[in-house]
């Protein structure tokens, strides 16, 4: 959240609290979803091709093959049953580490082998929810394919028919609704970016203290913990050694003395310079890695 002044300009940057009460609208509103969705599918047959689903397809193998690897090199043993790894698993397993210092870490790693959910007219399930019969029901006011399901049940619980015609139109706004959905998210998050952008600007020196939110072939992303803004420390900043990257490992690497900057790991870091324009804040660290 962003505090403004007269002006429209950032000059507070805090979390909102997530409260208990808030988790238990959430189970409520999972529950329900789940439910409309299965209480449709199994007891209308025409809702096994026309209907809205919220569906979650499962991770690339080679991703998770990546991220398997990565955890058994941190002691972490992400299971295969039937030679798969099911969402249940990575959901008690990001259960197990909260509050230890990798928690960040694997969270990023798990949500980068994640595939996108979607809308689809063809029911797949929820593979990170681990739900057979999912859909979107609870937020007709904010989104659309909610009240394309909220139509749909109508016509279900009074009879009425829903022509096969109909399965065209609702795939095509799926569709749509998924790619809005998206542009949605990118708008968002440039509007929280560009709000970041300006705080730092009349920042410059100061400093952060939070973890590594990614690491590429030219730099590392660092996530400061208190304002939660992003920016970049360039390789070529790093003045003790040569660094090159370990894409599977997540983590970049000194060629001479062996220091490690991995997803995750705790980081102080000064704010060198900031590009209102290009919409980027260059950080240099001011120590070592702090993992586990």
């Amino acid at each position: 959240k962003f505090e403004l002044d007269e002006n429209g300009q950032p000059i507070r940057i805090y979390r909102k609290e997530l409260r208990d009460t808030n988790k238990l609208i959430e189970e409520f509103m999972l529950l329900a979803n789940k439910r409309v969705a299965q209480y449709i599918s199994t007891n209308d047959k025409r809702a096994g091709t026309v209907f809205v689903y919220r569906i979650h397809d499962e991770p690339d193998e080679d991703r998770i093959r990546n991220l398997r690897e990565f955890l058994n090199g941190i002691g972490y043993d992400l299971k295969l049953r039937g030679g798969k790894v099911h969402g249940a698993d990575i959901n008690q397993m990001l259960a197990d580490v909260k509050g230890r210092s990798e928690e960040a870490m694997i969270q990023m790693a798990t949500i980068r082998a994640m595939a996108k959910a979607v809308y689809s007219t063809s029911n797949i399930g929820h593979y990170g929810l681990g739900f057979e019969y999912y859909t979107h029901f609870t937020s007709p006011i904010r989104r659309y394919p909610d009240v394309m399901v909220h139509r749909l049940l109508a016509n279900y619980l009074e009879g009425k028919p829903v022509a096969q015609k109909a399965l065209e139109q609702e795939e095509h706004l799926a569709r749509y609704c998924s790619q809005m959905e998206i542009a949605a998210a990118e708008a968002e998050r440039a509007s929280i970016r560009e709000m970041h952008i300006r705080y730092w600007a009349t920042r410059v020196g100061g400093s952060w203290d939070g973890v590594i939110s990614g690491v590429t072939e030219w730099g590392i992303y660092m996530e400061d913990k208190a304002t939660k803004s992003e920016g970049m420390i360039a390789l070529r900043d790093i003045p003790d050694d040569f660094y090159f990257l370990e894409e599977k490992n997540y983590r970049i690497v000194g060629k001479t003395h062996g220091k490690i900057y991995r997803l995750g790991d705790r980081i102080t870091a000064k704010v060198l310079s900031v590009d209102v324009k290009k919409k980027t804040i260059t950080l240099k660290p001011t120590d070592t890695p702090l993992s586990k």
